[in-house]
């Protein structure tokens, strides 16, 4: 994984022919002590429709959250979203495409026993996914990973991913990844040049995808990654996510003006 620099102009990556991917916790919304205490930015939401509304429509959100959490933050728009890392998928005509969810009975059972003992986790319940966070108690990481570790062994279809303060089960066929190639063979994203956004280790089988198909991946913040691209922050992201749309929509500069002139007279003709 390469740490490549920063920063960038937008515009050299985005344009009229490409699709925008984007993460949401992380990316889009700064991380919050617990998963329902994230804030939307004044302002983002209107942002987001009109970069939508220049793209074609050709912009999808790609979350480790359900659909219906991103609704709960971004609505009323109903975006293209790609929820639980693309265990469930809305088209950009509003179709729902859902996987049919893995067993979660000993992940739950694990989870629970380990909330219970520390009250500081926090248990997210997904449909056909779960997350254990420990944010607010980062010395229960290595306790948390072996209890996870150990339930997703005795759950078949069920894959393990560690995020920021978060270990996910989650079914083992769905990545942001596979996701965003599933948009790519549908309208309005087919044929255009892929840009993905993402903050995080579950991010990168985008990165790699969209980057296979000769568009960019965008890492938001430090760490290793796959991604060509990197921006500091999401308060620098929707900066630039803002700018971009001032820049593409500036009224191009006039030719000055030019004044007719009478010619003058030949030496020796009337005037």
């Amino acid at each position: 994984m390469t740490t490549p620099p920063h920063p960038f102009r937008l515009a050299d990556l985005l344009g009229a022919g490409h699709a925008l991917f984007l993460d949401f916790d992380g990316t889009l919304v700064d991380l919050a002590e617990q998963p329902d205490a994230v804030r939307v930015p004044d302002g983002l939401l209107a942002t987001l429709s009109a970069i939508n509304e220049r793209l074609g429509g050709a912009l999808a959100v790609v979350s480790g959250r359900s659909i219906a959490a991103i609704d709960d933050f971004l609505g009323p728009t109903r975006w293209a979203v790609a929820g639980v890392h693309g265990s469930e998928r809305r088209r950009a005509d509003g179709t729902l495409v859902c996987m049919a969810p893995p067993s979660l009975a000993h992940v739950q059972e694990a989870a629970a026993a380990l909330a219970t003992e520390h009250p500081a986790l926090v248990v997210e319940h997904k449909r056909g996914a779960l997350a254990l966070h420990y944010r607010q108690a980062p010395e229960l990481e290595a306790i948390c990973r072996q209890a996870m570790l150990n339930a997703v062994a005795d759950s078949p279809g069920v894959s393990l991913l560690g995020g920021k303060m978060v270990f996910e089960a989650k079914s083992a066929e769905a990545n942001k990844g596979l996701a965003i190639e599933a948009f790519l063979q549908e309208p309005p994203f087919k044929g255009r040049t892929p840009v993905f956004v993402g903050d995080d280790t579950t991010d990168e089988p985008g990165f790699s995808v969209v980057q296979k198909h000769g568009g960019h991946g965008i890492k938001v913040g430090s760490g290793p990654t796959l991604a060509h691209h990197r921006i500091p922050g999401p308060g620098t992201l929707r900066e630039a996510l803002a700018a971009w749309l001032a820049e593409i929509d500036a009224p191009l500069p006039h030719a000055p003006a030019v004044t007719a002139r009478t010619p003058s007279p030949s030496p020796g003709n009337p005037g």
